[in-house]
């Protein structure tokens, strides 16, 4: 049995690399193991069992890893939209409306897109977070106190980039009619209003769109397709205000919570807002699905 060195004159031996790097692209069930996936540390100790080489460090592991692009110790989600009819029909609605987003504001039309943070946990530090000093990090206690969560809803203004925000007892239909009259009013004097938002269950609660129908016949109600939330330009303002207004926050109470969530998002709007730039059309959406159904 070869050694693998990592000392050894002209580098890794070609053949122990390669089995290096196709059992890391197996998943551990594949030799027997219960693990979910791969650390370098383990994939070491397996090719060791396997009879790769005799001798082989995390570190030499690390190191072949790294030369062939391969990283088994992250991983992303990703939600995979269906290319078909429907799926076009629904983003060719809403990425009209970006496209025309300038044109309707000077006809007196307006784009809003709508998008819920739910259950974001109110957590105390269970002690004081110390500040970065030269040479030092900011260090935050890692225990903490949970005292409930807030659910948040965002509504954007697409042509401005401004956004409103409101602290929501419930996410249920209920309690989004009841802030409806103040999402759609500061729009009272639009001709239309498109309003995009995802397939959330007050969304396409059959109590809402009544109420919609009933009270706003301008507004056009234009849902995200199935698994393709992320064509909601909200949840790009999502991530921008968890960023700035949520990451490694401390917080005694729900109040507490609340309370910090109605003074963000107005300085927010005073900061940062601002259109996004969106740069999918219909016509790339149009391609992209006829390459994914081909």
């Amino acid at each position: 049995m070869m050694r693998l060195d990592r000392a050894a004159p002209g580098g890794f031996p070609p053949l122990q690399r390669v089995e290096v790097e196709r059992l890391a692209c197996c998943e551990p069930a594949g030799i027997g193991l219960h693990m979910t996936h791969w650390s370098t540390r383990s994939l070491a100790l397996a090719a060791r069992r396997q009879g790769i080489a005799s001798t082989l460090s995390h570190s030499t592991v690390a190191l072949i890893l790294r030369d062939a692009e391969l990283q088994p110790h992250r991983s992303r989600y990703w939600k995979t939209p269906v290319p078909d009819e429907t799926f076009r029909a629904q983003a060719a609605k809403v990425l009209w409306c970006y496209e025309h987003v300038s044109a309707l504001a000077e006809q007196g039309e307006v784009v809003l897109c709508v998008d819920e943070k739910p259950n974001i946990q109110a957590l105390e530090r269970r002690r004081l977070t110390r500040p970065m000093q030269p040479g030092l990090i900011e260090r935050q206690e890692f225990e903490y106190v949970r005292h409930g969560t807030v659910n948040l809803l965002v509504k954007l203004v697409v042509h401005t980039g401004l956004m409103r925000g409101w602290c929501l007892e419930h996410n249920d239909s209920a309690t989004l009619r009841a802030v409806l009259p103040q999402l759609l009013g500061e729009h009272r004097d639009a001709r239309r209003i498109h309003l995009i938002w995802d397939n959330g269950s007050s969304h396409i609660a059959q109590e809402t769109g009544d109420f919609l129908r009933h009270h706003y016949p301008h507004v056009r109600v234009i849902f995200t397709p199935a698994h393709a939330s992320w064509l909601d330009q909200a949840e790009l303002l999502l991530r921008a205000f968890e960023a700035r207004y949520l990451l490694r926050g401390s917080w005694k109470s729900r109040a507490e919570l609340s309370a910090h969530l109605a003074a963000s998002w107005p300085e927010y709007n005073r900061l940062y807002a601002h259109p996004f730039t969106w740069s999918w059309t219909r016509a790339k959406m149009h391609r992209w699905v006829d390459r994914h159904r081909s």
